[in-house]
């Protein structure tokens, strides 16, 4: 998957892309002045499937909207973001996702990555939270949650085959 940004990113959301496609083995890039005709090029030149776009508002990443790389939406999230300033301590190339959250399950197919009732290590898990609709966490293989989260706040748009 290729992750870019809204232009004119602030460093927060620069960093939230760059977490995101280390902790996916995806590739982050700036945005610049590309258009989505542009970041779609990019996303097929680069042998990319898919292409998600994060926007910001006040500086910190708001929305995910996820793109087929024939530009096609196919999920569109209100995010907020927890994240600090170590490394990522994942392995990318074994990640499985765990959901505990069916109308997140679309992610798996949208990552590339296998969805597994279960997962002892490398894994990202998707369960439903009381404060926000859903939180995306990622346990590295020692069963560490690491301090990046994603908090979806709400889902606008979702594509089921």
């Amino acid at each position: 998957m290729l992750i870019s940004t809204s232009r004119k990113p602030s460093q927060k959301t620069r960093k939230f892309c760059k977490n995101l496609a280390r902790s996916t083995d995806s590739t982050s890039v700036n945005r610049g002045k590309m258009n989505m005709r542009e970041l779609l090029l990019k996303a097929l030149e680069l042998d990319e499937i898919n292409l998600a776009v994060v926007n910001e508002i006040k500086g910190n990443p708001s929305k995910v909207t996820f793109y087929s790389n024939k530009g096609e939406v196919l999920l569109v999230m209100l995010i907020s973001v927890t994240q600090d300033s170590e490394k990522l301590n994942i392995a990318p190339s074994r990640l499985k996702i765990v959901s505990q959250f069916d109308k997140l399950n679309v992610l798996s197919d949208i990552l590339g990555l296998d969805l597994v009732d279960k997962a002892e290590d490398n894994y990202i898990l998707i369960s439903q939270d009381e404060k926000f609709m859903a939180k995306i966490n990622f346990i590295n293989k020692f069963g560490d949650k690491l301090h990046f989260q994603i908090n979806v706040k709400k889902i606008l748009e979702d594509v089921h085959d």
